[in-house]
């Protein structure tokens, strides 16, 4: 078991993201000692992040994949709600309550379960749907970027799959298409462009 240096939670040898708080385990620590007493502890993160999320903390989020070609991220500021109130949905389609729909109105839209505790809101939230709690906290994530729609997966316990394909890589992001279909967990999610 590998242990995360940020929240303490044991994660599997091969783990690349803890499970509980999505930090990235094989990166260093740097420890900087403070003049009042206890160290604080900080992961190494680039001084310009590729994206920023206003939904989740970014601790230990993954960058995207390399065979991402589409361009640079938007940043929070730049993110904006479509103006229709949605630029596409999930609608599960197999697991707890058939026919649930999420609207994604942002540019960057995190599925996950809820959890206040370690201020974890993901955009499409299956906590409710999910009795077994084979998503995780930090599941995935849907980026709309040049009218052109990437999904990745970041390091969930049970992985991502597209169109009952293989497992996607953490970190990698992969092309998504209208009416795709999205297995996180036992959930099965359809994905549909609406405007």
């Amino acid at each position: 078991m590998t242990k995360c240096q940020i929240c303490g939670t044991e994660n599997l040898d091969n783990s690349q993201y803890c499970d509980e708080c999505g930090a990235n385990l094989n990166k260093s620590l740097n420890r900087e000692k403070t003049n009042n007493g206890p160290q604080n502890y900080q992961t190494q993160i680039s001084e310009t992040p590729l994206y920023q999320s206003a939904n989740i903390t970014s601790v230990g989020l993954p960058p995207m994949g390399e065979d991402f070609k589409g361009g640079e991220i938007e940043s929070e500021q730049n993110a904006r709600p479509n103006a229709k109130g949605g630029h596409a949905v999930l609608i599960i389609e197999r697991g707890e309550a058939v026919g649930t729909e999420f609207t994604l109105a942002t540019d960057e839209s995190y599925i996950g379960r809820w959890d206040a505790d370690n201020g974890i809101f993901p955009d499409v939230d299956l906590d409710a749907y999910d009795n077994e709690a084979k998503v995780s906290r930090r599941h995935a994530r849907i980026i709309h970027l040049n009218e052109k729609y990437l999904i990745e997966d970041l390091g969930s316990t049970n992985g991502t799959y597209i169109n009952r394909g293989k497992r996607l890589i953490p970190g990698n992001s992969h092309l998504l298409n209208d009416g795709d279909e999205i297995i996180v967990g036992k959930t099965f999610l359809r994905f549909n462009i609406t405007n």
